[in-house]
């Protein structure tokens, strides 16, 4: 990869990232407003907000950074599976970009079907519709947060795979690679 092809595929990572934990943010506001909101036509609002907004914007942005966080992998020397923290940034995508689809999605659809649905008089089902949408934009912040301070400090050195790449001759590498 020429040095211009990774300069712009290293930003365009940095910017879905960024963008990535932006739209969490922005989550945590609409599902804290959901929570904390006793009207049911409210929490659906904001639900119905997140699963319109959020949901297509989340797994954009994360196939978006997967896409070229693996691009960067395979073409610099840092690879995909040479060191542990390029290893575990990628698990924290692919599990990230998977919830979204698996477990975001579908859980946002039934809550705002059910929050609709539910009679103001019940309040006690509302409190139990609405309890966990606060945890998915915690959980996703804090370890895309992790993400970027692993890019920074780059800890834990090379896997196996990795010292055994690194001991190879660099003319040989490319066989190796492969």
């Amino acid at each position: 990869m020429t040095r211009e092809m990774r300069k712009f595929v290293f930003l365009i990572h940095v910017i879905s990232s960024v963008s990535w934990i932006g739209v969490d943010l922005v989550m945590a506001v609409l599902s804290f407003r959901g929570l904390t909101s006793d009207d049911p036509q409210t929490v659906a609002t904001a639900y119905g907000a997140l699963t319109m907004f959020c949901v297509p914007l989340l797994l954009t942005l994360g196939l978006l950074s997967l896409a070229s966080g693996v691009t960067l992998g395979l073409g610099t020397r840092f690879g995909l599976l040479r060191y542990w923290w390029v290893a575990t940034k990628l698990v924290i995508s692919l599990v990230l970009t998977t919830l979204v689809l698996v477990a975001l999605r579908p859980t946002l659809g039934d809550a705002g079907t059910e929050i609709a649905t539910i009679d103001a008089s019940l309040p006690d089902r509302l409190s139990e519709v609405k309890t966990n949408m606060i945890f998915p934009p915690i959980v996703s912040t804090s370890l895309l947060l992790f993400a970027a301070w692993l890019s920074v400090y780059k800890p834990w050195g090379p896997t196996r795979y990795g010292r055994r790449f690194l001991r190879v001759p660099a003319r040989d590498r490319d066989s190796v690679s492969r």
